[in-house]
């Protein structure tokens, strides 16, 4: 009788199918809150936005808000906001009534708006981030 040690090929191909399921499992959670992620950052991003655009409102004569054609949120040599790395600034449209943003981010199909004032063709409440795929109707 021989006395070999080691494990057999069925149940080698067990524990390989065992971790198989697992990582079928785990990947799709883990690109999900990856997105989650890219998507905070947008909203973090336009909340921040918000503040700039009140001081910029509150220091310019006449008042108005900033946009991205031109005076980019900037006072003299301060510039007073900037999207975080990786979220690329679509638009920003200000005026004295009010103003409109949309940032989107590479890695997630969505873009993110904010507006106060004025709607400029945005969804959502006043001041609120929203994000929605391009053709999805928004939340």
């Amino acid at each position: 009788m021989q006395n070999r040690k080691g494990f057999t090929l069925i149940e080698l191909l067990i524990v390989v199918v065992i971790i198989g399921i697992l990582a079928a499992i785990a990947i799709p959670k883990f690109a999900n809150t990856k997105e989650k992620a890219y998507i905070a950052a947008m909203k973090s991003d336009l909340r921040n936005l918000a503040t700039a655009q009140e001081n910029y409102f509150n220091e310019q004569n006449p008042a108005t808000y900033g946009d991205n054609t031109g005076n980019t949120l900037a006072d003299g040599a301060n510039v007073m906001w900037a999207a975080s790395t990786g979220v690329v600034v679509e638009s920003i449209d200000g005026d004295d009534t009010g103003w409109n943003a949309e940032v989107s981010r590479p890695g997630t199909l969505q873009t993110c708006t904010m507006w106060v004032g004025r709607a400029g063709g945005a969804a959502g409440n006043e001041g609120e981030p929203i994000c929605a795929a391009p053709g999805a109707a928004a939340p």
